[in-house]
């Protein structure tokens, strides 16, 4: 049986100039921590959660989507297309994924949740050159954190911001199909390179979400970006 991994790799030229990149924000979730509501819909600094993150991605792509699964005609009022899941009751963040791939008319796909409104803006040429330099048909990003038992400071894997080749449609399809939901453990199906946003001037809060209405406030006052 062919190896669907080493297929994506043998199909995957590398993602090299922002035209080449769909962006996909990602606000299609419950909202569970913030108390049912819409976090897309939320104000960050004036301006929804969702248009934010839309905003900061453009430039770094081609073209953007959206993902939600409710409030649509609220989202399409921004001009970006809104895709609803194909997979029923909020089946996470891969069904976003698969949703995103599904429209997407470029050979490589960029995911940003859009509760973290302080991504980096270089987080597409940066994770395009970690799945060039590796080879692969994905790269996720990593950045610093405290360990909560040794205050060692360790690169946490953020797998949300995840830059995946368009030829890993069919394998996520049927992961999810199977009933898989969990990113990690499809991530770990396919060679995956890392690139850490440790170096000298990135921002230590580029990661900080927000999961409730508590931690989106205290972003409000993190210094601007």
């Amino acid at each position: 049986m062919a190896d669907p991994a080493a297929s994506a790799r043998r199909t995957a030229p590398a993602a090299s100039a922002p035209h080449d990149i769909t962006g996909l924000v990602l606000a299609g979730g419950q909202g569970s921590r913030m108390g049912g509501v819409d976090k897309g819909l939320q104000t960050f600094r004036g301006t929804p959660l969702a248009r934010h993150a839309l905003h900061r991605l453009q430039p770094q792509v081609g073209a953007v989507l959206l993902s939600a699964n409710r409030n649509a005609k609220d989202y399409a009022v921004w001009g970006a297309p809104v895709l609803a899941d194909g997979v029923a009751d909020f089946a996470g963040p891969l069904a976003g994924f698969l949703a995103g791939l599904q429209h997407c008319s470029t050979g490589w796909l960029l995911t940003v949740p859009c509760d973290t409104p302080l991504f980096p803006t270089d987080l597409a040429q940066r994770l395009a050159q970690a799945a060039q330099a590796a080879g692969t048909a994905l790269a996720i990003a990593a950045a610093p954190e405290s360990d909560a038992g040794t205050g060692a400071t360790v690169l946490r894997r953020q797998p949300v911001f995840c830059l995946l080749r368009a030829t890993l449609q069919a394998d996520l399809a049927g992961y999810l199909d199977s009933g898989g939901r969990k990113i990690g453990a499809w991530l770990a199906r396919h060679p995956c390179a890392v690139a850490a946003f440790d170096r000298p001037g990135d921002d230590p809060q580029a990661f900080a979400n927000a999961n409730t209405l508590a931690e989106l406030q205290a972003l409000e006052h993190a210094r601007p970006a």
